[in-house]
This record gives C-alpha cells, structure tokens and sequence, in this order.
C-alpha cells in the first residue's frame, strides 16, 4: 500500500514566493536598478520589476511542484550526498575510449576552420586546463587547500621573459626550466608550511601568493614592475612566426615556400600547447594509479591513518606540491608567449580562485571534470560578451546551481572494482 500524498499547500508556495521576491529585490536592486551616468546615476525601477516578478513566479510555480510525489523526488535525491570515491563494476569499460580518439581528431582538424579569435580563445582554456590539473593534484588529490597557486603560474611566465631579457633564453630552452623552476619553489614553500593542514595552510600559501605577485610588482630594476616584460615570439628549429624575421633569421613561410598566414604563431602555440596537455593527462593519470597516487588520496581522506601505515606524510604533500607546481610553471610559458607580454596585473588572487573553482566544479580528484570545467569557466565569458552586464550574475547563477545539483562537482572521482581471485571468495564463505 502506497504512502498518502500530501495535499498542495498554496498558502505555503505564496510565502516561499513572496520571501523570494524581498531577496531578489535585495539584489538586483542596487546591480541592476542604478546605472551609473558620470557623476550621477539614474534609476531603473522598471529592470528590477521585470527580475523580481520572474523569480516570485518561478518560486511559486517552483514551490507547487516540489510538494508533487515526482518533485518530493527529486528534492531527495539532491539530499543525498554522494560522497566518497564512486567504484565501478570490475572490468567495467569506459566510453573515454571512443571519446578520447574522437576529440584528439576534433583538436587535430580545428585550426584548419578556425579564426584567430576562436582560436586565441581555445589557447586560453587550454592554459586553464593544465592550471586546473597542477591544482588538481594539491587539492583534489592530495587535499590540500592551496590559494597562492598564481605564484607558480607567473614564476613560469616570468621565466621565460626574463630568461630572454638577461640569458637570452627562447621558448623551448624555457619551457622545461620554468617548470623545473616552479617545482623548486614549491618545495622551497613546501618544507616550511607543509606540516600545516586546512585553513593554517591556505593562509601562508595565500600570502605566499601575494609575496611573488609583490616582489615582480616592486623589484624594478629586475622584473620592470608594474610596466612588465616583453615576450619573444616561439620559433621552431630557429625559424619565426613573423613577415619578417629579425636579426637576419629566415621566417618560417619564406623557408617552406608557402603563403605567410598571421594566424601561424598562434596555430604553433594550440599544437605545442595541446600535445603538453595530452601529456600531462597520461602522467597524471599514471601517478593516480602508482603508490604515489594511493598515498596523495590516502592523506586526503585521513591523515591520521595514512602516518600510521607508515607514510611520510610530509613528503607526501611535497612531491604533491612540487609536480602541482611544475604544471602551474608549464603553463606560465603559454601564457606569456601567448600574450607576448607579461606585468604583475595577470597574477592576482582573483586567478587563484578561478583555479580553484575549475577543480570544485569539476570534481575533486576527477580528470575530465576539470578538463571540462576549465572550458567551461574560460570560454563561456568569451562567447557571453554581448551579455557583458549580466556576466558576473550568470556566472553566480551557475555556481549555486552547481552546488545543488553537483555538490561533488560535474564528475565524481571513481575506481574500478577488482575481482577477487579465484579461491579466495570460497575461503570466505567456508569460514
């Protein structure tokens, strides 16, 4: 015999509406009601009517539904939470399999139809991506909550144009320095602070952050301050991207024989950019399955237990932080390469937290979440731009709605499970 139905509760739905309406009036108010006009501003009363009504009849209709047998159902499935590594049946294949092949060949066939904007834009969440997998490791993996993460970014960015500025060094001789560069770092912060945990240790990574981003803002003489550093365009075997080419060197076009294209420079910086990305998906996914791997993901969920089995768990979190690191130093050199200039204004707190809200979006631990959310969060504003007012708001929208409907994020860690040998599960049973 089935459970009895509640009745709708109208009066119920009015309330919640009405409550919804005074919050939404609280804050489209101020953003949307008063727009600037020089030194005054002017009032927009008719915006904020049109915003509060929708929400207070969405809320209402919203209200109703939930109190049906099919809404009580979904509202209990949000309850749950979900957490904890998802396990999948043993010899369980996944469709990555078909995907995989299949955006590889998207990748390889998309400069060929692609403008210089859209292209510019992949180039951007792809550096997104390799940020968002350097994070991933110190934070989904291993669990520690890192905010001054920009600091191995713009130490990569700096390397490559400051060692043009006073070594003379070009992008490939930069691109393995940077990284190495960061990950040194990274174990220079590292060893101090790494016997921290939780909020103790998102503090000094966040002033650590803050020191770099000032130290390149300040030490003028060095790194120019706030007026930054040039950039030298990649070559390719000493060949250039340019009509023409300086010092006496041979551009790339005139050498092959073909038609200059501007877009060139940039189709090299996609290809490099993307093969480094491919690589450091097979890495990462490689160290996720080695004891290393095991050990990061056993000091996220117990620390206790995990120096108990015997762990260090202090060269845990640093061979943690130190490849985190070097990923975050890898796609520094991208990035500055790509802009062809770098200045302190690119390495704020603010690039911190984007970071970190791609590896929350996108799964704790989970590989294609933040593949995903990194494009998500870096080409969306791109592709919202005639929507230039309600940017900031579409994206608050989004996150609350991910939290709700993903509180693990779009895609949740999980395992496949083993199959247990041959005789051993008739030794249990016979026990």
């Amino acid at each position: 015999m089935s459970a009895p139905t509640k009745p709708i509760d109208i009066k119920q739905s009015l309330i919640d509406a009405v409550i919804a309406g005074l919050l939404a009036l609280i804050v489209f108010g101020p953003i949307v009601g008063i727009v600037l006009d020089g030194y005054g501003f002017n009032l927009q009363p008719a915006r904020v009517a049109v915003l509060v009504g929708v929400v207070v009849v969405g809320r209402f209709f919203m209200s109703l539904f939930l109190q049906t047998p099919k809404g009580v159902a979904i509202a209990q499935s949000f309850e749950s939470s979900g957490s904890g590594v998802h396990v999948l049946p043993p010899g369980y294949k996944t469709r990555l399999r078909f995907i995989i092949p299949l955006m590889i060949l998207i990748a390889v066939i998309f400069p060929i139809f692609a403008d210089k904007y859209v292209l510019t834009v992949v180039i951007l969440g792809l550096i997104y991506v390799l940020l968002g997998l350097g994070l991933n490791i110190v934070v989904g993996l291993a669990g520690l909550l890192d905010l001054g993460y920009v600091a191995f970014y713009a130490i990569g960015a700096y390397g490559l144009a400051l060692g043009y500025q006073y070594l003379g060094l070009g992008f490939w001789s930069a691109l393995p320095l940077a990284a190495i560069a960061a990950a040194l770092a990274g174990c220079i912060l590292g060893f101090p602070v790494l016997r921290m945990h939780g909020d103790y240790l998102a503090i000094v990574t966040l002033g650590f952050g803050e020191i770099i981003r000032l130290v390149l803002n300040n030490w003028l003489s060095f790194t120019g301050g706030p007026n930054g550093v040039a950039v030298p365009a990649p070559t390719f075997f000493g060949l250039e991207f340019g009509r023409r080419a300086k010092d006496g060197g041979i551009p790339i076009h005139e050498y092959f024989g073909f038609e200059y294209n501007p877009d060139l420079k940039f189709i090299f910086i996609y290809t490099v950019l993307f093969l480094v990305v491919l690589a450091v998906l097979y890495v990462k996914h490689r160290l996720t399955r080695m004891p290393v791997g095991r050990a990061w993901e056993a000091l996220r969920e117990d620390e206790i237990a995990c120096r108990s089995m015997g762990l260090n768990h202090v060269l845990v979190k640093l061979s943690a932080f130190t490849i985190g690191a070097s990923t975050a130093g890898l796609a520094g050199v991208f990035f500055a390469s790509y802009q062809g200039f770098v200045n302190p204004t690119s390495f704020t707190f603010f690039e911190s937290a984007l970071i970190l809200a791609i590896v929350v979006l996108g799964g704790m631990g989970s590989t294609v979440g933040v593949v995903i959310a990194a494009f998500v969060l870096t080409v969306a504003p791109e592709l919202l731009r005639s929507f230039a007012e309600y940017r900031v708001l579409l994206f608050g929208i989004l996150m609350v709605l991910m939290m709700i409907w993903r509180p693990r994020g779009l895609i949740r860690i999980s395992r496949t499970g083993v199959q247990p040998r041959k005789g051993v599960l008739a030794k249990v049973e016979g026990v």
